[in-house]
């Protein structure tokens, strides 16, 4: 692994560029985006045309977004059902709406975890939406959507068996292989909720049997393996299902892979499943050609079945490329990858655009570069303007040719991110890691090694919710003097203006302003006065330099407070006294005096290098 593990997986997107359930279809960001504004017209536009089109894959996955963005955000789509409240498309979004509105009350835990107010309010809400789904089946008889949503109406109402296959009926009558009305079938009939193992399994073996080569049915056999190994607590060697079946539905799901192309988001939701289902199985090298096909589209699940899913993808993204690279023997190569790794894209011929990212750190220049001299990476560090000159500083990351095998193997987050978490550990200083990904703004809040705060603004994204954005911004307030965090959550909870509102923020805080360029092209610390490189170190040089004042070639200039003057000075003066006596006294032994003799050497060695950086 010490040999290989720099390399094995180097092909894979960084991990800067890994979002979970990104909107990766343009059209779709710009209706999100524009909702955010109050137009509902690219929405109406876009939903349109799938029902035209009878597109309906895609019909389901944009009302899907749609609905979740109108759940922080209603005001587009009441507008819009009050200038057309026969409009099939904002009818169906509107059901959508009132399930997700449902689920938020009740939230995804089991039921013996959810209050008896909570399952109230939720089967009112369920109560409610009955009538609005039944309006948008008969706005558009045609269009199965609106009995994916019914299906997910009769899990949360707990429909009896003859509801269920009522709506099944009428929803596979429209649409026999929609991929989302059977994916939602198979929840129901899962032993979690009104199945069991064996019916699930049943289920979804049929399905993929029937199924069409490519189409995503074949991936159901899958989603019921991850329901009865992850999900379920039954998945023994005694279990009621045979491992044959999950291996089964393991290679069909890898031979659907096949059909699509890397970095396909389409295919991302199965890949991900199928990413967990290798490991589990310690199918190494076949996970790792997974995770090269999924590129850079994470989803929500599975990983949220274990924690929080971005952690736990990145995580085990990185464990199966070290448990490749620790199966390789040392004079050996590592596995050529089956797959070739997935571009870096949104969608097919949408490029992901460069993440950037800069720091400003609440400290001079030459005090970050003492903390940063172990980070690993090359960093530019400049003065930043502030009321007390030289006493904030920017620090960016520097692309290096050659990264070093901590850079290559950094997780959980860019390498400036991780660069941070190592420079505040131990400082009372805070730094603060601004990122830019196209039209999303985002930070996070570094004090003490530890990520206090962390937020995202995204046109495409819901509104923040309030009591999220109310602890960001007081975590914010306690390590800043903000009087007031109020005006810190006006500036969170909105998705408008992106770029504005991360400006506004650093206002806020009292921060340097974000320097021109940032987002927009790498090195921006360049041009800027007093800019000068820490190029990165090894682990032995990063600690022969920590305990140095010479920080390598160019070095930062460190001035020294008085105190550090004097001390050393004064044990200047102290030490050479009592060399001179070890040296001319016969009684005192060698040790003795090459003691002193040799701390004497040191400090007026480290005098001279300072008074030298200090002119």
């Amino acid at each position: 692994m010490l040999r290989h593990g720099s390399s094995v997986g180097a092909d894979l997107p960084p991990d800067e560029a890994v979002s979970v359930d990104g909107v990766a279809e343009p059209a779709l960001r710009a209706a999100l985006a524009a909702a955010a504004a109050g137009d509902a017209g690219p929405a109406r536009e876009l939903l349109a045309g799938t029902r035209i089109d009878a597109q309906w894959e895609r019909r389901s996955v944009c009302v899907a977004e749609l609905a979740e963005y109108a759940l922080r955000s209603p005001g587009w789509l009441e507008a819009w059902l009050a200038e057309s409240p026969e409009d099939p498309d904002a009818m169906l979004v509107k059901a959508e709406l009132c399930i997700q509105q449902a689920w938020e009350i009740r939230t995804g835990y089991r039921a013996r975890h959810v209050s008896e107010d909570r399952f109230r309010a939720f089967f009112t809400l369920l109560d409610d939406a009955t009538a609005v789904i039944a309006a948008a089946a008969e706005l558009n008889p045609g269009d199965p959507v609106p009995w994916e949503v019914a299906l997910t109406h009769a899990r949360g109402t707990q429909a009896p068996r003859d509801v269920f296959d009522a709506y099944w009926a009428e929803a596979v009558a429209r649409a026999p292989h929609h991929y989302g009305c059977h994916a939602t079938a198979l929840q129901y009939l899962c032993d979690k909720w009104y199945g069991s193992h064996e019916e699930m399994f049943a289920f979804a073996e049929q399905a993929a049997e029937g199924a069409l080569p490519g189409s995503k049915l074949h991936a159901l056999p899958l989603l019921a393996a991850v329901e009865y190994e992850v999900v379920s607590h039954d998945s023994t060697g005694n279990g009621p299902i045979d491992r044959a079946r999950i291996d089964a539905a393991i290679d069909r799901a890898l031979e659907l892979s096949g059909w699509y192309a890397p970095g396909d988001p389409e295919a991302a939701g199965f890949r991900n499943h199928l990413a967990l289902m290798l490991i589990f199985g310690d199918r190494w090298a076949e996970a790792l050609d997974i995770f090269r096909a999924i590129g850079v589209h994470a989803r929500e699940y599975p990983w949220a079945y274990i924690g929080e899913s971005r952690k736990e993808f990145l995580e085990f993204r990185l464990g199966v490329r070290m448990q490749v690279a620790s199966q390789t023997p040392f004079f050996g190569h590592p596995p050529k990858p089956a797959t070739p790794a997935a571009p870096l894209s949104a969608g097919p011929g949408v490029p992901v655009p460069t993440p950037r990212s800069l720091a400003i750190a609440a400290a001079p220049p030459h005090e970050v570069a003492d903390a940063a001299l172990m980070c690993g990476v090359s960093l530019r560090i400049a003065p930043a303007p502030s009321p007390s000159p030289s006493r904030m500083s920017y620090v960016e990351l520097v692309p290096d040719p050659s990264p070093g095998r901590r850079a290559t193997l950094a997780t959980g987050g860019e390498m400036l991110t991780a660069a941070a978490d190592n420079f505040t550990t131990g400082e009372k200083w805070p730094a603060l890691v601004l990122r830019r990904t196209a039209d999303r703004y985002g930070f996070t809040l570094f004090h003490k090694g530890r990520a206090l705060a962390s937020h995202l603004w995204d046109p495409a994204a819901p509104v923040t919710d309030h009591a999220e954005a109310a602890a960001t911004a007081q975590a914010i307030a306690t390590v800043f003097p903000v009087p007031d965090p109020r005006p810190l959550v006006t500036l969170l909870r909105g998705s408008d203006s992106p770029a504005r509102r991360q400006s506004e923020l650093v206002a806020a805080l009292g921060l340097p302003p974000v320097p021109d360029g940032f987002g927009e092209r790498d090195e921006i610390l360049l041009s800027l006065p007093g800019a000068q490189l820490l190029p990165r170190r090894g682990v032995f040089k990063g600690i022969r330099d920590t305990l140095s004042t010479d920080l390598g070639s160019p070095a930062l200039p460190v001035r020294h407070p008085a105190r550090w003057w004097i001390l050393r000075i004064l044990g200047l003066l102290l030490l050479t006294s009592a060399a001179a006596y070890a040296w001319w006294s016969p009684d005192v032994g060698w040790y003795r005096t090459i003691a002193p003799t040799a701390a004497a050497l040191y400090l007026a060695v480290q005098l001279r290098k300072a008074r030298v950086h200090s002119r």
